[in-house]
């Protein structure tokens, strides 16, 4: 008849209406939406690419050892931050490499970090491009004098030219142990990523907290954060007895 659909052939689905394997793709489509949303959600829960300072993520966790020329000395080489050598490293190196780890380095006017784990440790990163990082050195290096003997210090300076730095740290009087990190291998392992950015460690190079930005732009805010590093490892050393 007229109209009617030849026999044998199979019938068509109304217009707007999916046809079994077309509801199949969709599920299908929709659990592959699902899952790649956990697989993401797992990642951004389990990684750590944070700031140093904009988060506690590190608290608790052990310094990474560096070893970086003096700022006020002639070394001008980069700075060593292997973690061990190759025969015990995590990852191995190649069979014919070998490496001293930074906390081995011994070289004159060189800066070795582990050598400040003997007392509270406080260090700060500075720099002068895209920032006005002078003014808060100028209160850190203040408010370390009242601390002399009980806890180290260490400021670094992150990338600019030696010699210019090393003229900003003799104009400006600063007194405090001064690194020069030449090509940011210690910033980049720190994860700094302002200025000025300070970070605190217990006896032994533990870290305690890090801040970044307007609480260390405070002489007052500066000093608490100190005490607190005091008290607190002062309470650890009484724990571990």
């Amino acid at each position: 008849m007229s109209g009617d659909e030849p026999q044998g052939q199979p019938q068509r689905p109304p217009a707007g209406r999916p046809t079994p394997g077309g509801r199949y793709s969709i599920w299908v489509g929709i659990a592959f939406l699902i899952l790649i949303v956990i697989a993401t959600a797992n990642t951004l829960g389990t990684r750590d690419d944070g700031i140093l300072g904009a988060s506690a993520a590190r608290a608790g966790e052990p310094l990474p050892e560096f070893a970086l020329p003096d700022l006020l000395g002639t070394n001008q080489g980069d700075a060593n931050i292997y973690q061990d050598d190759c025969e015990t490293a995590a990852n191995p190196c190649p069979a014919d490499d070998r490496r001293t780890p930074a906390c081995q380095v011994d070289l004159a006017d060189v800066i070795r970090v582990c050598d400040l784990f003997d007392k509270p440790l406080v260090i700060s990163f500075w720099f002068t491009r895209g920032a006005e990082c002078l003014p808060a050195q100028d209160l850190i290096d203040e408010v370390a004098q009242d601390y002399r003997g009980r806890v180290n210090f260490l400021s670094i300076n992150v990338r600019d030219d030696h010699d210019e730095a090393q003229t900003i740290a003799r104009q400006r009087g600063w007194r405090v142990p001064l690194g020069w990190d030449a090509d940011g291998a210690v910033s980049n392992l720190y994860r700094v990523g302002g200025c000025p950015t300070v970070a605190y460690a217990y006896p032994g190079g533990v870290m305690s907290e890090a801040v970044i930005g307007g609480d260390a732009l405070s002489a007052e805010a500066l000093a608490a954060d100190i005490d607190r590093l005091i008290a607190e490892s002062e309470r650890r050393a009484g724990a571990d007895r």
